[in-house]
């Protein structure tokens, strides 16, 4: 999808994916588009949403955090929850293992 189309391409894409047989949608990158989440989140409840926490995201936090400039378990629960609360029920993320590390402490 083009990355300056507005909000109204997203929902068109999301619907063309569901008419063709999509069992489940994602949003790619998550971060930047906690807009989307929400939007086809509430347009499409029904259906199982997804967000791909991309690597760009992750070397950018794991980098901040070699530097010192920001807790990285902090930063990364915050992101996380944050694309949950804009509606993704999954989120596929390079943290996996180290988040269910966390959690359980």
């Amino acid at each position: 999808m083009d990355p300056t189309a507005g909000a109204a391409q997203a929902v068109r894409e999301v619907r063309l994916d569901l008419e063709e047989g999509a069992d489940i949608v994602m949003v790619k990158p998550a971060l930047p588009y906690l807009d989307i989440i929400r939007l086809v989140h509430e347009r499409f409840e029904e259906v199982p949403l997804a967000a791909y926490n991309v690597s760009g995201e992750y070397s950018m936090v794991k980098a901040a955090a070699a530097q010192g400039w920001l807790d990285e378990k902090a930063t990364v629960l915050e992101s996380l929850f944050s694309i949950t609360r804009a509606g993704a029920r999954i989120i596929i993320t390079y943290w996996a293992k180290d988040v269910a590390r966390w959690l359980q402490r």
